[in-house]
């Protein structure tokens, strides 16, 4: 791993996990299936999208996904988010609908969520890599430790954020966050096979943004431009 950079404010805290030698075996893994001619998403300097995008003091909220996007395009580091030009995927739609259900924010004609990761949204997903069109070609292959150790270190050192877990694969992740120190917030996942079991309606954006202000913080402006900003 020492062919990637990792933010500042995150290597302070988890840089040391990169050094085991699980984080080592990936780190050949992903050299190896390079070599082999395997197209990797996203690209090798968006990886740490997530964590460059939001350092670690800044973090107020922190939302779980599972692999990144394996169309060409699409994954730029944050999950649920695609790269600017690239037509919105399903789970995003319909978080876009319940967007506008909760706050009344119109959905843009884009995906791009780099604006939520500026103010302090964390899109991080369970597992940073993945091969053009093999949904889960990474799993099992060591990242799930690592973004393990961010969400125990989130929860550890913060105080007063806000986790949403959507799906049963969040959740799980997220089982080690202590709800009498944070906000932890559940729903089934956004995708069209699950959102109309109770995502669609679960008010996350709302409820995220009353925690905040009532310890003290600024709410999250969930409004995304209509032209994105650089992702």
């Amino acid at each position: 791993m020492s062919d990637i950079r990792l933010e500042a404010s995150w290597k302070d805290r988890v840089g040391d996990y990169l050094q085991r030698d699980d984080m080592r075996a990936l780190s050949a893994f992903l050299r190896e299936r390079k070599a082999a001619g395997a197209r990797i998403y996203p690209p090798g300097p968006r990886i740490f999208g997530a964590l460059d995008a939001t350092p670690f003091e800044q973090v107020k909220v922190v939302i779980l996904g599972q692999d990144p996007y394996h169309g060409p395009g699409q994954a730029h580091g944050l999950c649920f988010s695609v790269q600017p030009g690239v037509p919105v995927p399903p789970s995003l739609q319909n978080i876009y609908k319940e967007l506008q259900r909760d706050l009344g924010i119109a959905p843009p004609a884009h995906g791009c969520l780099a604006s939520w990761a500026r103010q302090g949204v964390l899109l991080l997903n369970a597992v940073l890599t993945v091969e053009d069109g093999r949904a889960g070609a990474h799993a099992g292959k060591g990242w799930e430790g690592f973004t393990d150790h961010i969400v125990e270190t989130l929860g550890r050192e913060r105080e007063h954020l806000v986790f949403m877990l959507w799906g049963s694969y969040a959740q799980k992740k997220g089982a080690v966050i202590d709800p009498r120190r944070h906000r932890v917030l559940k729903a089934p996942h956004p995708s069209p096979l699950s959102a109309h079991r109770g995502f669609l309606g679960c008010g996350h954006f709302s409820a995220a943004n009353e925690y905040l202000a009532r310890h003290g913080q600024a709410p999250v402006d969930w409004t995304l431009p209509a032209q994105p900003p650089e992702a």
